[in-house]
């Protein structure tokens, strides 16, 4: 099993020290180093910034957002970042949410398998370079009875094939992923759940196309923060709003998905409440009402060796890419967690 980082999103007064951490994390020997989007920075520029100043370590996107872009973007994009990392970027695409979709891009979040399933189709066809015609139910290229005509990427990638990643977390878009694309990024997964919750439909995705999991990248991120194994409790508190935001916040009552998987792990009553406080504004209420197990299985807490057996349960059930976001207030902090990450990898027998 690997591991990756993810920065986050960039612009929140913490930009040296990102590129500190994603240096470290090339020097660690980290597989890969994930950006963000939402509606603030942009993840190309981010990684571009990062590539620059690293050596080894691949930069991804966690996510391009799909409504931004159109897909013939997405490939000059990737391709461009490719070329000029050195065979680095890993494509990470997600549909978003309707909140950011509609409000910041403009763009109706409605069927967003068919999209999805479209747009990568068209990405994977320009970046192969081939000339580029598509008919399809969201996008048509060229325009029909105009003047464009198919073209070409005149920009050559590194490598022939850029990994191409999605987020998912519903059954269905779980199992398109399996079926359509290089890996999944995942988020809020516990391994005492994620067999049934994302594994077994990535793999049914697989077996529709005659394939198996082997050589496909399941990689999902943990929160993780480090300390003594009695102070769990207060670690996973520190996470309490972050928890509260997604599964209370995120999309709107009858579009989250968070708050879906949250159910599928088998809260049900907290997640209702969760966002009902949510919602009604009262956010420290809804954080508070965040069950402690929860917060328990969905990052990564107290000591090199408790973090360790955690990181051994994640390999056990399939996971290949172990994603993790060090938590702390000062560059030192995050450090320290960082390398207490690759500690517990080598711990673990994982390394």
């Amino acid at each position: 099993m690997q591991l990756g980082i993810n920065l986050g999103y960039w612009g929140a007064g913490m930009d040296a020290d990102n590129l500190a951490v994603a240096q470290e994390a090339d020097r660690l020997g980290y597989a890969v180093c994930w950006a963000a989007e939402a509606y603030g920075s942009d993840a190309a520029t981010v990684l571009s910034w990062v590539a620059a100043q690293t050596e080894r370590i691949d930069v991804g996107s966690a996510i391009f957002q799909i409504p931004a872009r159109q897909p013939a973007m997405t490939a000059m994009t990737a391709a461009t970042l490719d070329s000029l990392s050195g065979g680095r970027f890993r494509l990470g695409l997600g549909v978003s949410g309707p909140q950011v979709s509609e409000g910041w891009y403009g763009v109706t979040f409605d069927k967003p398998l068919s999209r999805t399933r479209e747009y990568v189709e068209i990405v994977r066809k320009a970046m192969s370079r081939e000339r580029l015609s598509y008919d399809g139910e969201h996008w048509t290229l060229p325009l029909p009875g105009g003047p464009g005509k198919p073209l070409k990427l005149t920009v050559h990638p590194q490598r022939e094939h850029i990994p191409l990643y999605i987020a998912a977390i519903g059954p269905k878009n779980l199992e398109q992923t399996g079926e359509i694309a290089d890996g999944a990024l995942l988020i809020f997964p516990s391994a005492d759940h994620l067999e049934e919750t994302a594994i077994t439909h990535l793999r049914a995705g697989r077996e529709k196309t005659g394939r198996s999991l082997d050589g496909f990248d399941i990689c999902p991120t943990l929160p993780l923060a480090v300390g003594d194994d009695k102070d769990v409790t207060a670690l996973a508190d520190t996470f309490r709003p972050y928890t509260a935001l997604y599964v209370g916040g995120m999309g709107s009552r009858k579009q989250n998905f968070y708050n879906r998987l949250a159910q599928r792990m088998g809260y049900e009553q907290a997640a209702a409440e969760i966002q009902d406080k949510y919602l009604a504004g009262d956010k420290q209420g809804a954080a508070a009402a965040v069950p402690h197990e929860l917060i328990d299985q969905t990052t990564l807490l107290g000591s090199v060796d408790r973090i360790a057996d955690r990181m051994k349960a994640y390999a056990a059930v399939g996971v290949t890419t172990l994603t993790l976001a060090p938590a702390g207030f000062t560059l030192e902090e995050r450090i320290t967690a960082l390398r207490a990450g690759t500690e517990a990898l080598e711990r673990a027998g994982l390394a």
